[in-house]
Parts: structure tokens; C-alpha cells; sequence
């Protein structure tokens, strides 16, 4: 990309004309010959219908007209000189390309992204979030965090985020539904789901309760409530709507302030969640986004 100032014109020259009191001289910053900004200026005079410079033995300086023109013009010729500079920074800065699931972008990423901008302020990322990560989702990416297996994962990335769920709810629906004290309670509850591939990819209210030795009488099953995203799941369970699995990593905040409770024993799959998988070509930048999501999961090696 080019450093050389935007081409101005007439503007430009009049400028350094009047900046350096001298044809020659303005002749030489702008790469043209002293007659050429000679005859410029005259036909510029000509357009006016006035004198703007007064040519003297060692050089020229502005009439009262020039001088006016000359604010108007270097403040022009100054601002668009500093938003093409602007222009060049911003076309320059790395941008680090991160791919991931609407969840951990919503939920654990954003709430988090101030901490990397303080860290490392030059540097822009640009979140790509799906539903689920595509076949060849490495070839896009600078970074990635996706959901899976040590069988799908293990062999190219560090386990960032264990998959560990927890029955959650608000204090609000707890008091009029509750109490929970066991899985049993629970399945008679009412539930929100996150829709998902069968088998599903990740605990579902099926896993979980088939991990008690529990089969969940389809009876209890009405007036459940299905989503999509997991965003949309934790957003109804905040509207009392129902009891939700909460993914830790992902609804701790929630749990801290209050705003959500756990209502029910948790359940981890050691050898799956979210993990951290690097580019098939790694830079600095995204080495350095690397190294700041492991610290901020807690990941050591």
C-alpha cells in the first residue's frame, strides 16, 4: 500500500506554495517543475478572478484572497491527509480470524474479549460463530474452538473447556416447581432442550438422566420447550421457563450472580468439550490469541 499523500490537485500545491514561500521549492516537494507550478498557480488565480500571490525577488507571499483560501484549503488538504492515514493504519492491523459455536462466542468469549484487547490492543479479531463447525473448518481460521471428542480433536487440539453440565434454573421457578433434591424430582419438571443431532454430540436431558439409571416417562415430557442455539436455551431459562442444562464454562457467570441456580447434581465427560485447535499455519498473532484463551480457561500445556 502506498504512503504517498492522496493526489489534491491545485489544493495540494497552492498549499505547499504558500507553506514554503516558494515556487522552487514546492516545485521539488511535489515532483514537478518550477514553471508547471508557476503556470497552475496563474491559471488557479484565473478561476478565482483574483490575485492570490505576490511574486517578489526571493519568493512569494500570500494577498488578503490567498490567505483566505489558504484556511480553507490546508484545513481540507490536513483532514483528508489524516483520514488517509487512518485509512492505512486501520488496512494494516493484524486481524486474528476465530471460529466457534454461537454459545462459546456469546456466552464465554464476549463476555471475556476485554481482557485480550488490554493484552494486546493492535491487534482485531474477527469472531466467525456457527451453529456447528464444518468439514474443513481449519482452512478458515486462524484459531478455533470447537465442540467434540478427544477421538475427533485429541490428535491436533489441547482440551480447553471439559464438558460438565448442571441442572439450572432461577430461584423464581425453583420456588413454585420445586424442589429438586433428586434426578426423579427432576424428570417430572419441566425442561428446555437444546435441539441436536441423535445421537446427540453433547449431554442431552436423555444422557443425563439415563446417567441415574433413569427413564423419564414420556408423559412427563409436555410442555417442554425446544431451541435451536444454546444461547436461546440459557436466555429461557433466565425467563422461568423452565430447567436447563447448564454447560460450566458457559453459565458461570450466571451462577455467581445469582441469576441462575444449579438444581441438580452435575455430570462431566472428561474426554469431551470444547477444544482449542490451532491453524495449519500459526503466527504470532494467532499463537498470541492461543495462549490467552488457554489462560483464560485455566488449560495448563
Amino acid at each position: 500500500m502506498s504512503d504517498h499523500p492522496p493526489d489534491l490537485g491545485w489544493m495540494r500545491l497552492f498549499v505547499e506554495v504558500a507553506r514554503l514561500g516558494s515556487f522552487s521549492a514546492a516545485a521539488t516537494l511535489l515532483g514537478l517543475t518550477q514553471p508547471a507550478v508557476s503556470y497552475q498557480i496563474r491559471r488557479l488565480e484565473q478561476q478565482f478572478g483574483a490575485s492570490l500571490l505576490r511574486r517578489q525577488h526571493r519568493g512569494v507571499e500570500l494577498t488578503a484572497e490567498g490567505e483566505r483560501l489558504l484556511e480553507v484549503a490546508a484545513r481540507a488538504v490536513g483532514d483528508i491527509d489524516a483520514l488517509a492515514r487512518s485509512f492505512r493504519a486501520e488496512a494494516q492491523r493484524p486481524v486474528v480470524r476465530l471460529r466457534t459455536d454461537y454459545a462459546f462466542s456469546a456466552l464465554w468469549l464476549i463476555p471475556r474479549m476485554d481482557g485480550f484487547r488490554l493484552l494486546h490492543p493492535e491487534t482485531d479479531i474477527q469472531i466467525v460463530a456457527t451453529q456447528r463447525l464444518a468439514a474443513g473448518f481449519r482452512d478458515d481460521a486462524d484459531v478455533a474452538v470447537a465442540f467434540g471428542t478427544r477421538a475427533e480433536f485429541g490428535a491436533v487440539g489441547t482440551l480447553l473447556l471439559p464438558e460438565k453440565v448442571v441442572p439450572v434454573c432461577t430461584q423464581g421457578f425453583l420456588d413454585r416447581n420445586g424442589p429438586f433434591d433428586d434426578p426423579r424430582q427432576l424428570a417430572g419438571a419441566r425442561l428446555i432442550h437444546l435441539d441436536a443431532p441423535l445421537p446427540s454430540p453433547w449431554f442431552d436431558w436423555r444422557t443425563y438422566f439415563a446417567e441415574f439409571s433413569m427413564l423419564r416417562d414420556a408423559h412427563a415430557g409436555r410442555g417442554d420447550i425446544s431451541f435451536n442455539t444454546y444461547s436461546l436455551v440459557v436466555q429461557s431459562a433466565l425467563s422461568e421457563q423452565g430447567v436447563a442444562l447448564g454447560w460450566m464454562g458457559l453459565v458461570d457467570t450466571l451462577l455467581s450472580a445469582g441469576m441462575l441456580l444449579e438444581a441438580g447434581p452435575p455430570l462431566e465427560a472428561q474426554d469431551r468439550g470444547y477444544w482449542l485447535v490451532p491453524p495449519r499455519s500459526p503466527n504470532v498473532h494467532s499463537e498470541r490469541l492461543s495462549t490467552w484463551l488457554s489462560d483464560e480457561a485455566g488449560t495448563v500445556g
